[in-house]
């Protein structure tokens, strides 16, 4: 009897402590939600010594990363290391920033000659098709890292949670190019200027604001327009409104429903490029929520988005030569120039 009820809890969906409904568990104990794989990330976690990682381990979380950006183009990463108090302050800060009246935030807006500072409401249209999104945002790179910034606080947190998502971000590199069977210092030396001038990868503070009355909602507009990402892999913390879409291949968009704790990892078109479309880089939106209550909350994200060295040049890595070849910096500057 006892076996019997075991069997049947791995062929149904588990619902864990927070609510998240899971997809159904394999006899490897492999977790989705929504069809977006969840992958323990424990092995390879900050905590652990980069040196003191055991290379059976590094192979296994590697092949399931590949396999998961494969299939879904998105995974979630539990047990990564970056502490949730560091998330939260840096939710916490930058919420006071945004809450400020716009003639302040002017003060930083962002200019034309680097990604630093303050980008307002449908300022940008990810989605060319759709009106502009209804977010804003606050990028930051050590190497655009003026003197006058809101307040000295935000400063020293957007300098902190940069520094882990790129100690994060080197992890998850290793085992990409692991899983790649590239050798595990392959994508981590493409990246080995983030946060020089050498490189463009860049940290985002999103805010969502209430939403204003369906009266001034322009027809097609959504807080964030379908799109893929620009560059090789992307951090996403989200808080616990929810709101992100993924584009599963036969599934159609499903809710990234936020699991308290874990990070989401997605790659982006240059990683398909350079994989010769090995690797998806997957469509994603965030909708206006069609709950009232909902509407009326703002919702926060943090996005790191991780570029290779500017003049690193991306080549596909198959020796195919299904696209030409292309610098970091040339391509990052292209889709830049569809964005604004």
């Amino acid at each position: 009897m006892v076996l019997i009820t075991y069997r049947i809890l791995l062929q149904r969906d588990v619902l864990n402590p927070y609510g998240v409904v899971f997809d159904r568990i394999t006899d490897k104990m492999e977790e989705s939600c929504n069809g977006i794989p969840v992958l323990d990330f424990e092995s390879l976690g900050l905590h652990r010594k980069r040196e003191l990682i055991d290379k059976k381990e590094l192979k296994i979380v590697g092949d399931r990363v590949k396999d998961a950006f494969t299939k879904a183009g998105f995974c979630y990463l539990k047990n990564h290391g970056i502490d949730q108090n560091l998330v939260s302050q840096y939710m916490d800060i930058s919420r006071g920033f945004f809450e400020q009246p716009v003639e302040e935030k002017m003060k930083h807006v962002r200019g034309t000659d680097s990604n630093f500072g303050w980008v307002a409401v449908e300022r940008e249209s990810l989605n060319p098709e759709r009106p502009g999104d209804l977010k804003e945002a606050f990028n930051y790179q050590p190497a655009d890292d003026p003197d006058d910034w809101p307040t000295a606080e935000f400063q020293q947190a957007s300098r902190d949670m940069y520094l882990r998502c790129t100690e994060l971000s080197h992890r998850v590199c290793d085992a990409l190019s692991v899983g790649l069977d590239l050798g595990e210092d392959f994508m981590r030396n493409a990246h080995q200027y983030i946060g020089t001038k050498e490189n463009s990868t860049a940290l985002r503070s999103l805010y969502y604001p209430p939403v204003p009355p369906e009266s001034s909602i322009k027809p097609g507009q959504i807080r964030l327009g379908e799109h893929s990402d620009y560059g090789t892999i992307t951090l996403v913390f989200q808080d616990d409104i929810g709101g992100l879409e993924v584009n599963i291949q036969d599934k159609g968009f499903v809710p990234a429903t936020p699991i308290p704790g874990t990070v989401v990892v997605n790659i982006g078109d240059l990683m398909q490029r350079w994989t010769a479309d090995q690797l998806i880089a997957t469509k994603h939106r965030v909708l206006i929520p069609e709950v009232e209550f909902k509407k009326r909350k703002h919702r926060q994200s943090i996005a790191f988005f991780v570029h290779p060295d500017n003049n690193y040049m991306i080549e596909c890595l198959d020796g195919s030569k299904k696209y030409e070849p292309i610098s970091g910096l040339d391509y990052l500057n292209y889709r830049f120039s569809l964005t604004y």
